[in-house]
């Protein structure tokens, strides 16, 4: 019997534009409330994107207005502020 291989999920960091796995990013996810929240599980449902754990990523993110474009909405510069620190957080952990 053939052993079979199971697939990895790959996803795009809109930060570097790098495909990477899954498992290696965090979403970040604009739920049906219209919250923005980091998801470090990723299963809460709503629409989302990937980034790399880095803060550079989320800059360039930002800059080119990628992760509002991705998500449907505008970013306020405090959404951004908070963002930065949750993203900060985990990268501390």
């Amino acid at each position: 019997m053939a052993v079979r291989v199971r697939k990895v999920p790959q996803r795009t960091c809109i930060g570097c534009n790098e495909v990477k796995n899954k498992k290696e990013l965090i979403r970040i996810v604009r739920t049906p409330e219209s919250d923005v929240l980091v998801d470090f599980t990723g299963k809460k449902s709503g629409r989302g994107c990937y980034i790399c754990p880095c803060l550079d990523c989320l800059e360039k993110a930002f800059r080119g207005n990628y992760l509002g474009i991705k998500l449907g909405i505008s970013i306020a510069p405090e959404l951004k502020e908070k963002l930065k620190m949750e993203l900060g957080a985990a990268i501390l952990k």
